[in-house]
């Protein structure tokens, strides 16, 4: 497979409808033991993604709830942490560095953070987040990471460490003000990894303040011109001031990859911008 050429530009024509937030759920099989002896349970945290537009010095009050699906008792421990994103969308969980703007951490509080939940029973952990009056214009982020122990272990104590634990991230997105988009499609390639579809890899420069999701779709013409594919662009979040690699397949899910053959693959990202962004590649695929 061969990348022949990319070129990108803006069309005025095509403007996707906006993505809404969907409802998220994530059900956890974990062991809660170290050993031959663990005991399994299930937990469902929801939701997942919380995403908040607020003004400076507002408060918003929300809750997570965590439901034991298994017959066991589970403790759960709730902390807030910050987090970014790799070049490749990976999320790394970690103390962001002294003045970071974008870290909204030291504006959460939750409640409780540690209790225990029995067999088939919610359990609900509330979050406060207070923007500071003096809060600049932007897109914030946090976590909520909840560990798992079982009912006896102290998750707080010294021993945590002997514990096996799991853990579930609930992520908050907290936009301040209305910040301004402005993103760019630097870069436009394909990428072949043996035994799967070709990829084509969109780079998005975000040199704004926003948070900003993608969507939009891919389009696949044969050398006739005529359509044979269109794929739906993941939604994936593109963090403020940061560049992020966003990988699209050739072949939706069920669909056999394309055969031997050239094609043209045109690229429409819509991030909330007036235009879409739109990018041009011609891939060869061999026999």
């Amino acid at each position: 497979m061969d990348l022949q050429r990319w070129r990108l530009h803006t069309d005025h024509r095509l403007h996707l409808e906006r993505a809404l937030t969907p409802a998220f759920a994530a059900l956890v099989c974990l062991g809660l033991v170290a050993g031959p002896a663990a005991a399994q349970v299930s937990v469902e945290v929801s939701p997942l993604r919380v995403e908040l537009s607020v003004a400076p010095g507002a408060t918003h009050t929300q809750a997570v709830t965590l439901t034991n699906q298994s017959d066991k008792p589970v403790r759960i421990r709730a902390r807030v942490e910050d987090w970014f994103l790799t070049k490749d969308g990976t999320p790394q969980f970690t103390p962001a560095p002294p003045g970071t703007w974008t870290s909204a951490s030291s504006w959460v509080r939750l409640a409780p953070p540690e209790q225990v939940i029995e067999p088939g029973q919610p359990g609900t952990v509330r979050f406060t987040t207070n923007v500071p009056a003096g809060a600049t214009e932007g897109g914030y982020r946090s976590a909520i990471v909840f560990e798992f122990g079982p009912p006896g272990a102290d998750l707080l104590g010294a021993g945590r460490d002997v514990v096996f634990r799991s853990r579930v991230v609930t992520v908050l997105y907290v936009a301040v003000g209305q910040p301004a988009p402005k993103v760019d499609l630097t870069n436009l390639t394909v990428r072949s990894t043996p035994g799967k579809p070709a990829e084509v890899l969109a780079t998005l420069q975000n040199t704004s303040r926003a948070n900003v999701r993608t969507k939009g779709v891919v389009i696949v013409y044969d050398k006739a011109g005529t359509v044979v594919r269109q794929i739906d662009i993941p939604s994936v979040p593109v963090l403020p001031e940061s560049e992020r690699e966003v990988a699209i397949p050739t072949a939706g899910e069920g669909e056999p990859p394309l055969p031997p053959g050239d094609y043209r693959v045109e690229v429409k990202i819509d991030v909330g911008l007036r235009e879409l962004l739109v990018g041009e590649t011609v891939l060869k695929i061999g026999r």
